[in-house]
């Protein structure tokens, strides 16, 4: 039996006993008309529905039907919004967790009826199942809500589930660092080796990986003794890119203490001996950090690099970013204030240093109660 029209938009099945509303959204964005309709047992649950439906149509809250799936959007969201604006190297990171997570787990999840129970059995899938760290579930909660609010603004859907999700805790991970002299023991074992530089411009600078193989002989000025700090060279996947420093306040210009001067003058004859010896097959990329054959340096065989050598010369465990870390306690140690550190770390805010160097923080929280105590004795 054909449904039988009660009122405008409602309409009755008397075979299923239903009520239906007819829902007209307009049209989309190819002119299509979109409808929609939706069952309820009553006839005053039907004209609620529909009172809402008109309200929210009239007031612009609606929002037109699509079947996209979340992987659809986040797709999207990639190439067309995010990609112009953002390093190789992130949209590599975002591409990642979105092809081996997002897609096989909520990734068929049509975007509009993605809810917050969906996105937090996710997040406890991952820690619990893939045992993912809660700092790494992070980043996927990030990355989801970026996409999301993004489809808010877009009128894609109408709010955005990870405003309703508990996201992952972040736990602040352990700071690794030499003490001055284990910082003395490792220079003396890397002296002559390759990984000298490296280790050297990380330890005396602070730099990061990416600074130091991005580091071009341009930037070094040894008139003046200064390194110039304007460029970074990273890996996203199999690929070497090029780009900016980190950020507006990650381009500095640092002091050439006496033995990087001596160090990169030498680097700089033995690879101008090199060229001169190669000829044509010298690819002369103008970085410091290059092999014998000037083949520059990936940051990551360097970080492994690294790794290997302390463990095959029985000094503790470090990363190379920890000669970072280990710069910059040592400069504390040596009474420099947090906020120069910062600066020549290439910290945006005073905050940001004090909020990863927090031992630092306690250390002249206790120095400064010392001397008050000193002062009242």
């Amino acid at each position: 039996m054909p449904r039988i029209k009660i009122e405008a938009n409602i309409s009755y099945d008397q075979a299923r006993n239903k009520y239906y509303v007819y829902m007209d959204y307009g049209s989309d964005d190819v002119g299509r008309r979109v409808r929609g309709y939706k069952t309820f047992p009553t006839l005053n649950a039907a004209r609620r529905a529909l009172r809402e439906f008109q309200v929210k149509k009239e007031t612009q809250q609606n929002i037109v039907p699509q079947a996209l799936t979340l992987y659809d959007w986040l797709v999207y969201w990639v190439n067309d919004v995010i990609a112009p604006n953002r390093a190789e190297t992130t949209l590599y990171a975002y591409r990642k967790i979105i092809e081996n997570h997002i897609d096989g787990a909520i990734g068929d999840i049509p975007v509009q009826k993605l809810s917050p129970l969906d996105i937090q059995s996710y997040y406890t899938m991952l820690v619990r199942d893939k045992h993912l760290s809660p700092n790494t579930v992070r980043r996927h909660h990030d990355l989801l809500s970026a996409a999301l609010h993004t489809a808010v603004r877009q009128d894609v859907i109408l709010r955005c589930p990870t405003d309703r999700v508990e996201p992952p805790r972040t736990i602040r991970p352990e700071i690794g660092y030499y003490t001055p002299s284990e910082l003395k023991e490792l220079y003396i074992l890397v002296e002559g080796t390759w990984l000298e530089l490296i280790v050297k411009l990380a330890g005396f600078l602070g730099l990061r990986r990416e600074e130091i193989c991005g580091l071009r002989w341009d930037s070094v000025d040894f008139r003046l003794r200064k390194i110039h700090i304007c460029q970074a060279r990273t890996a996203a996947g199999a690929l070497i890119v090029e780009k900016e420093t980190k950020t507006r306040a990650s381009t500095r210009a640092l002091y050439m203490t006496d033995e990087l001067y001596r160090l990169l003058k030498r680097e700089r004859a033995r690879q101008a001996e090199a060229k001169l010896a190669l000829g044509p097959a010298w690819p002369d990329s103008g970085l410091v950090a290059v092999d014998r054959r000037g083949t520059p340096y990936s940051p990551n065989a360097v970080s492994l690099a690294f790794t290997r050598f302390v463990r095959r010369h029985g000094l503790p465990k470090l990363t190379l970013h920890g000669l970072r870390h280990t710069f910059a306690t040592v400069a504390s140690a040596q009474g420099a204030p947090l906020f120069d550190i910062g600066r020549a770390l290439g910290h945006s805010t005073p905050s940001t240093t004090g909020r990863i160097y927090t031992h630092l923080l306690d250390k002249t929280h206790q120095d400064t109660l010392g001397r008050v105590a000193a002062a009242l004795k």
